[in-house]
């Protein structure tokens, strides 16, 4: 089986699958209204510093992880220590619950896509239009299929020919793209309040520090641990699945600080792009719409536009469907990979049977906007329909858990030589082997109980 194991075809292709997987809905949809919410500068200070510590230390023991042991997630874990083989099986049950929600996700986004550029930008500013969309019986459903459908037939026709093919393609399109949608958000200004794209930035870039007390910046760091999560794609089997198809003569340390750098600043630049249109459209108030911000509020911010405005609301949703897309192949990919290692299946069947049960429990998601709606309390105080109970059980509870047993097994069991050895075995420079050591014995398990215990509401 490791004979015939895919790969990619080098370091570039492994970058920018890596990068793809990270620029999803996660960096552009979820980063920057928590940078709102969180007091911009700080926000944006803790996440670099974690990023730079926190965020290496499980990209570097996950893509290690795979190279060295050849197998997905589901399978790894079990190859370094048998009595471990469960986290491999957490790792696999998370896109395993992600996918389907995610696809779902996506629908929305192609509905937004054609629906910009149909012309019929002025109906997506409309309060009621994203409610009824979601509460429809069919429409959701038929779009969560399309979404889903892309997804798969990326998948299917391989690493090389499809993941790393289409990345290649795709990514540079959505860098310039993000780039292009940030200036135009820096240079914009409101005529009729005088308000500029630039203190939007400003919002954005520079710390509030206003009647800050300890547990505000906790929150605050506990806030951007849980986006690191999405930014690099760990604990979720990706980065492991991915790190199984880097060539062993590659330089694995200097790819996975590429993918660190690239990973950063597209999530910073994600706040760029979204919170000065905001803030210059609608005020300070407009990010306060949480999660809703891309489907409510910016379409609000572009028909505020004026002529321009469905124009910049098109490119930006076609933006954001590539790099969902890109997100979504590499979720499937990681289930994909680990039905392969796991039953040997071909690559057709595992990818035609787990987007079976995505579609199957994408469709009750569906519903749960609808004939199935009902609101439940969560652990960590918010509410949800079926959706956000599969978003909080991936990601605020088996993240953390899987994240702090990889660090137990690495730190305390096969020792963090065991990584190091791996990235390193053709000579390369670990230049922060110490501050690796010390991040997955000591800090990282304790950020992450941290942020178990207050996901589960016990602090």
């Amino acid at each position: 089986m490791n004979q015939q194991r895919s790969s990619f075809s080098g370091k570039f292709g492994f970058i920018l699958a890596s990068a793809g997987s990270a620029i999803g809905l996660g960096n552009i949809w979820r980063f920057p209204y928590l940078a709102a919410k969180d007091g911009g500068g700080l926000f944006l200070i803790i996440y670099i510093i974690l990023a730079l510590t926190f965020g290496f230390t499980l990209l570097m023991s996950e893509v290690s992880i795979g190279r060295k042991t050849k197998q997905s997630s589901l399978t790894a874990y079990a190859k370094i220590n048998k009595k471990f083989g469960w986290v491999g099986i957490f790792s696999s049950l998370i896109p395993f619950l992600i996918l389907p929600y995610y696809c779902v996700i996506g629908g929305w986004i192609v509905k937004y896509v054609i629906t910009f550029v149909s012309g019929h930008s002025a109906q997506a500013a409309s309060d009621e239009y994203f409610t009824s969309f979601i509460s429809s019986n069919i429409s959701p459903i038929l779009f969560d299929v399309i979404f889903l459908f892309g997804t798969a037939a990326i998948v299917i026709i391989g690493v090389q020919k499809g993941i790393e093919k289409f990345t290649k393609y795709i990514m540079p399109i959505v860098f310039v793209m993000v780039i292009g949608i940030s200036l135009f958000a820096i240079s914009s200004e409101n005529p009729e309040t005088g308000i500029t794209g630039l203190d939007g930035l400003k919002v954005y870039l520079v710390p509030s520090l206003k009647s800050l007390s300890v547990s505000d910046v906790f929150y605050v760091i506990v806030d951007a641990m849980g986006q690191l999560f999405f930014s690099i794609s760990v604990s979720m089997g990706i980065m492991i699945t991915y790190g199984s198809y880097f060539k062993d003569d590659l330089n694995l340390v200097k790819s996975v600080n590429q993918i660190e750098l690239f990973d950063t600043l597209i999530a910073l630049l994600a706040g760029v792009m979204i919170v000065p249109s905001v803030i210059v459209f609608m005020g300070p108030e407009g990010m306060s719409t949480g999660p809703s911000l891309m489907f409510v509020a910016l379409p609000k911010v572009f028909d505020a536009m004026g002529t321009i405005g469905p124009l910049v609301g098109a490119f930006f949703f076609i933006m954001v469907l590539f790099a969902a897309i890109t997100s979504s192949v590499s979720i499937l990919e990681a289930v994909v990979a680990s039905l392969i290692d796991k039953f040997g299946w071909q690559r057709r069947k595992a990818t035609i049977i787990e987007c079976a049960f995505a579609l199957a429990i994408g469709i009750f998601i569906c519903l749960g906007y609808n004939a199935l709606y009902f609101d439940i309390s969560l652990p960590n105080g918010s509410t949800g329909q079926l959706l956000d109970i599969l978003d909080y059980i991936s990601n605020n509870i088996l993240m953390p858990i899987v994240s702090v047993a990889t660090c137990i097994l690495i730190g305390w069991v096969v020792k963090p030589d065991y990584v190091i050895n791996e990235a390193t075995k053709n000579g390369e420079t670990f230049r922060r082997r110490i501050l690796y050591k010390i991040v997955v014995c000591f800090i990282a398990p304790l950020l992450l109980i941290l942020l178990l215990l207050g996901a589960l509401g016990i602090i």
